[in-house]
């Protein structure tokens, strides 16, 4: 069985900016205490979002692992550096972790594919 996480992302970009049109003040202020966190600092923003998607692993929170794995991606990350993190998820979250680390692992295929990238079929090829 295999969900398409890209479209999983779109959907949930388009609820949550549906949301922020009907309740801007929640939102906003959610969306400013995101950018303001991962930007870089101390911090890379791609460790920042490596660390976000270990979080996301524990607390069992199927959304934020599809968000965090697209943003470290965006980031930089590469797919060693999300399957080490995936690692650090399990430690903190036992067997019931495994279960998201599975669907870690299909988010990361699939925005590591070369449709996601935008890479063609013939350039992935040559």
């Amino acid at each position: 069985m295999s969900i398409n996480l890209l479209e999983v992302h779109k959907y949930l970009e388009e609820r949550l900016i549906q949301f922020g049109k009907e309740m801007p003040g929640p939102m906003t202020g959610f969306a400013r205490l995101h950018k303001k966190t991962v930007e870089d600092g101390a911090l890379s923003t791609k460790s920042k979002e490596l660390m976000a998607l270990a979080i996301s692993i524990a607390v069992h929170c199927e959304g934020c692992i599809v968000y965090h794995v697209h943003d470290a991606i965006a980031a930089g990350a590469t797919r060693q550096e999300l399957l080490e993190t995936l690692g650090v998820g399990l430690m903190m979250s036992g067997g019931p972790g495994s279960m998201y680390v599975a669907l870690a692992m299909d988010a990361i295929d699939q925005f590591l594919s070369p449709e996601a990238l935008g890479v063609s079929q013939a350039e992935n090829d040559g």
